[in-house]
């Protein structure tokens, strides 16, 4: 029992890097995981993957002006972020296009050009540093952004809540209160990217999006009532990111696929065996049907 705690922990009580990393991916976690499931409710699931391809410009201006700075790259994500999402809304309104067509086309070419960005004028490292982060490598600076990105978010949520549950629920209702549906919905949009900057610096671009969105996928097999949803998927979250960390610790695994292919793993057992329209549980309770009673 003894070594199987070591096994567990020590890494992170000997090692200063990997409680870092713990620390800034709990933090992480507390602050987008319940953004994730708003996204989730919302249908916006692969809006926010979209959207975490579409920072990757700005953080690659921000990288070839300021190199790896912290501040400059969180900057350059936060614009790059926040002017996608307003000219994907923008242009679908104007051309009354679909949405999330228009937001595709836009952020397929945002990541095309940060990726040829930083290829062009950095090294291969250098780009598995953006897409796919460094959490055994976060500073204090970091620390601090995933900080004040979290209380911000957990602020900010309370103050829209009530909005955002109205909107996941009737987006119509909530339209007819006039203008304080949109301003929550604006609000909750730069949490949204707030959150996937945030969460690049540990995870990568490409990676930070799965921190926000299968917990959520998975914490909606397991209960039906919002709260409780909001508080599994928090937990979720930064239980697979300390065993992520751990894997990453005891066998070289990158650190952030391995976090997000734990959640992938859960997700799949959750949509086979979870009490709440899981494949077994569909299978128990569906009707059977007699050939006798058909043919009679």
């Amino acid at each position: 029992m003894l070594d199987l705690l070591s096994l567990l922990f020590d890494p992170f009580i000997d090692y200063q890097f990997m409680s870092r990393a713990l620390i800034g991916c709990a933090t992480l976690s507390l602050g987008s995981a319940p953004i994730g499931v708003f996204l989730m409710l919302r249908r916006m699931s692969l809006t926010g993957d979209a959207m975490a391809h579409a920072i990757l410009p700005g953080v690659a201006l921000a990288y070839l002006m300021s190199g790896l700075s912290v501040v400059a790259m969180t900057i350059g994500g936060l614009v790059a972020g926040l002017l996608v999402a307003m000219l994907a809304g923008a242009t679908a309104l104007r051309t009354k296009s679909g949405e999330d067509s228009t937001l595709a086309a836009f952020y397929l070419g945002s990541l095309a050009l940060g990726v040829l960005l930083i290829s062009a004028k950095g090294s291969n490292i250098d780009l598995l540093h953006v897409l796919f982060g460094t959490a055994l490598a976060l500073d204090n600076v970091a620390l601090t952004l995933l900080l004040v990105t979290c209380l911000v978010s957990l602020l900010l949520l309370m103050i829209i809540y009530r909005p955002l549950v109205l909107g996941s629920l009737d987006k119509d209702y909530l339209d007819s209160f006039g203008s304080s549906g949109k301003i929550a919905h604006l609000a909750f949009m730069f949490l949204v990217v707030a959150n996937l900057v945030a969460g690049f610096h540990a995870l990568g671009t490409l990676m930070a999006v799965g921190l926000m969105i299968l917990p959520a996928c998975i914490a909606r097999f397991w209960t039906r009532k919002l709260e409780p949803m909001l508080l599994l998927s928090i937990a979720l979250s930064v239980v697979a990111c300390w065993a992520g960390l751990l894997l990453s610790y005891y066998f070289g695994f990158p650190t952030s696929p391995s976090i997000v292919l734990l959640l992938a793993a859960c997700y799949s057992i959750s949509v086979v065996i979870s009490p709440v329209n899981g494949i077994l549980i569909r299978c128990r309770t569906a009707p059977s049907f007699n050939h006798k009673d058909m043919l009679s």
